[in-house]
């Protein structure tokens, strides 16, 4: 079993509360589950409206399969949502 993580920094531009940024992370955290089969979660700075770290996380029984689907996130997310940006994205075996 292989469990990887990807962990996102994001920035919501133009963000002038915490409820304006909850209406932009749900979706998104809901569009990678559905998109990639993953499980996505915020994992620091809840009180930030400006800035939010997010985990996805894989289990395969392939170490590539998890490798491929989270090197995909950042992309995806890029394309399909220009009200954020990644600050940065980092992989990590667990």
């Amino acid at each position: 079993m292989h469990v990887y993580a990807i962990l996102l920094e994001i920035r919501f531009p133009g963000c002038t509360s915490l409820k304006q940024k909850r209406s932009r992370l749900k979706p998104l955290l809901h569009g990678l589950h559905r998109e990639f089969n993953i499980s996505a979660a915020e994992i620091d700075q809840h009180d930030d409206h400006r800035l939010s770290s997010i985990a996805c996380v894989v289990v395969s029984n392939e170490s590539s399969h998890a490798q491929r689907v989270l090197s995909k996130i950042p992309d995806w997310i890029e394309s399909r949502r220009p009200d954020v940006q990644i600050i940065d994205s980092s992989i990590m075996v667990r």
